[in-house]
């Protein structure tokens, strides 16, 4: 199976140990995915579809996504364009972030409907988030959800994470209504009840399932951070159970990596409930360590 993730990858500033001092790393949520599914599968196809621009932080960013066995030969360029930044503040251990991505080149990132369709024509599944919808412009938007109802329509297989993010949005309506046209292109859908009950005032994660189904997605996974993960397919529906975690350090990427497990389960053949187990395994070892992208291995992976 070949798979393609569509989104922003930022250059982040963290924090060390030196007052002052910073190091430069990169991570964005369709990114870490699709990092974590080279991580846990070397023998999975995966390319990643995003702009960048022509200045040396975008050169570093694609030497990252190649070195990392992800193909960076899709996407956009857009010369007078960035790369996105962001800086994570600690107190007493708690993270907060800035953000600067006004001039990122991945909110062009569709841009080039030619270069979009043949991404997705190209590969077999095809991962976005609401991020990746949050970034664009309303035109930006229209062009990428047509090509996924596209490639939908020719059988390809998307997977959405709504991954509601409030403050890139303009208003609570438009992130709303746009999360609902990204799940109506879409046969996954893989929500944060925590999130999903906030802002769509779910009472459960039954009836997040069933707003997503109502969409038109197939399948739907449920996190829910310690708790039961709740998944409704076509064929069954049900619980798995999350496994205690001794010590959470950095919760970072626990979604993403997470739903990497979820995509790698499917592309392997996997049942959905083993492919969760999976899932929650890899998200409990990328939680007890600090930062995005942690070196995990397919021991990880499996269950």
């Amino acid at each position: 199976m070949k798979i393609l993730s569509i989104g922003e990858c930022m250059a982040e500033m963290s924090p060390q140990n030196e007052a002052g001092t910073f190091h430069l790393g990169f991570a964005g949520d369709t990114f870490n995915t699709a990092w974590y599914l080279r991580r846990i599968n070397p023998d999975i196809s995966v390319s990643y579809f995003t702009g960048l621009g022509t200045d040396t932080i975008s050169d570093q960013l694609r030497a990252v996504i190649k070195d990392a066995g992800i193909n960076d030969q899709y996407g956009v360029q857009v010369p007078d364009r960035t790369v996105g930044l962001y800086l994570i503040s600690l107190d007493n251990g708690e993270r907060s972030f800035s953000y600067w991505r006004g001039e990122s080149a991945a909110r062009r990132l569709a841009s080039d409907p030619s270069a979009l369709k043949r991404a997705i024509e190209e590969h077999d599944l095809i991962y976005f988030s609401g991020i990746t919808l949050a970034i664009l412009d309303a035109d930006g938007r229209q062009t990428l959800l047509s090509a996924l109802h596209e490639g939908r329509d020719a059988g390809k297989t998307i997977a959405f994470d709504p991954n509601l993010r409030p403050r890139l949005w303009s208003d609570t309506e438009t992130m709303l209504k746009v999360t609902m046209a990204g799940a109506h292109a879409s046969d996954i859908v893989l929500p944060s009840f925590e999130d999903e009950a906030t802002w769509f005032d779910d009472a459960n994660p039954e009836a997040t399932a069933q707003r997503y189904l109502s969409a038109g997605a197939r399948t739907v996974v449920v996190k829910n951070g310690a708790d039961e993960i709740y998944y409704h397919t076509p064929e069954e529906r049900g619980t798995v159970s999350v496994p205690p975690i001794a010590k959470i350090v950095d919760t970072t990427a626990a979604g993403d990596s997470f739903n990497a497990a979820i995509i790698a389960g499917l592309s392997d053949g996997i049942s959905l409930p083993k492919s969760i187990a999976a899932a929650c395994k890899l998200s409990g070892a990328v939680v007890q360590a600090r930062g995005a992208l942690v070196p995990v291995s397919q021991t990880d992976f499996s269950v």
